[in-house]
């Protein structure tokens, strides 16, 4: 059977595929889902995202499924068993970055009633489709996620630059970066 028509930039794994053809760019509402993006996107800075997904099984177990109310309530103990765990990205400033995230995530709720209203505010509630031809028209930012960055950051979110914010913005389908070609972009 032929391949289908991908974005270039998965086409290294099946893992990456996988990914592509079920996930990236898919609109994501839920407030849980969004809360999982955005901790793995805070924890890929800096990193390949390849990366990220080979650990993503171990982050759900280490975080809880990524429960912010959980995840906001961890104690320093909790906090130093996680920079012990192998299966995730150790680093101290990350992971103490998802518990004020996790915190910093509800307060967004309280006032928006969810974080999915608050996030998707900034696109009129659908997704943006950039047409984009080839993978050089996709840049790393925007002047949206560098808006969507400095209001996150002014309500104590941490690890919440630009490109973190587009790669988010990516990944939940706020913003629509499969090219032209590629089978998602018409399948969708």
């Amino acid at each position: 059977m032929e391949e289908p028509n991908r974005c270039g930039w998965c086409l290294s794994s099946d893992l990456y595929k996988k990914y592509h053809d079920e996930e990236w760019g898919v609109p994501v509402y839920d407030d849980q889902k969004l809360f999982e993006f955005l901790i793995l996107e805070t924890f890929q800075a800096g990193l390949s995202w390849i990366t990220i997904l080979k650990k993503r099984e171990n982050f759900r177990l280490a975080f809880d499924d990524f429960d912010y109310l959980k995840v906001a309530q961890y104690s320093e103990d909790k906090i130093l068993e996680l920079m012990q765990d192998a299966g995730i990205i150790r680093n101290q400033l990350k992971i103490r970055a998802a518990v004020s995230n996790a915190v910093a995530f509800m307060k967004v709720q309280d006032e928006f009633r969810t974080f999915s209203q608050y996030i998707w505010k900034f696109t009129g509630g659908k997704p943006i489709d950039n047409k984009r031809q080839s993978l050089k028209e996709v840049a790393a930012t925007s002047p949206l996620s560098d808006e969507i960055s400095k209001d996150l950051k002014k309500r104590g979110f941490k690890f919440v630059g630009s490109t973190v914010i587009y790669a988010h913005m990516q990944a939940t389908g706020m913003v629509n970066d499969h090219v032209e070609n590629c089978w998602r972009k018409s399948g969708q």
